[in-house]
């Protein structure tokens, strides 16, 4: 990626443009320049940090004289809700989650409430794993102490389906 000051404002691109107006003269194939010619006419790497998106963001693009680059400034984000809104937010994700999986075998349960008819093994076994694991869930998230913890809680009530197999040709 580059980037260009334009009185006072930094313009950045993917890729140098085809052509560039410089000081009233189109220069055609600008993106062929190297890298030092395009220096000369201000245009700069911008280097993209590493960072959290969960816990911190990107901003006040500007130029590094010292490291001849557009650089960014790193800052943790301030969040709006308390630790405990946090939890109480993943907690409803988990049971909404939990709902979800539970629906489809729904039917099973009014099927035995009204004609008796009992749930088939793997059923009950299927759905008592999912309410397992979804009690399991609020406990650890219950558990954690900050607001980053939270949001990067991965909630999982049902094993990954490997759709290539285990056996990779």
């Amino acid at each position: 990626m580059k980037a260009i000051e334009i009185n006072g404002n930094i313009k950045t691109f993917n890729r140098l443009p085809k052509n560039w107006d410089s000081d009233g003269t189109t220069i055609v194939n600008f993106n062929k320049l190297s890298d030092a010619e395009a220096e000369a006419y201000g245009f700069f790497d911008v280097v993209m940090p590493t960072y959290d998106s969960v816990t911190q963001q990107i901003s006040n693009l500007h130029f590094d004289k010292k490291k001849k680059k557009f650089v960014y400034d790193v800052t943790d984000k301030v969040f709006s809700q308390t630790l405990e809104q946090a939890k109480e937010t993943k907690k409803s994700e988990v049971k909404a989650m939990a709902y979800k999986l539970l629906q489809p075998t729904d039917w099973y349960g009014i099927r035995l409430a009204i004609n008796g008819i009992a749930l088939p093994q793997d059923i009950t076994d299927e759905r008592n794993e999912i309410i397992r694991k979804s009690d399991i869930a609020e406990v650890e998230i219950d558990n954690l102490t900050t607001i980053a913890e939270v949001l990067k809680y991965q909630i999982v009530l049902v094993e990954p389906i490997d759709i290539l197999g285990s056996e990779l040709v």
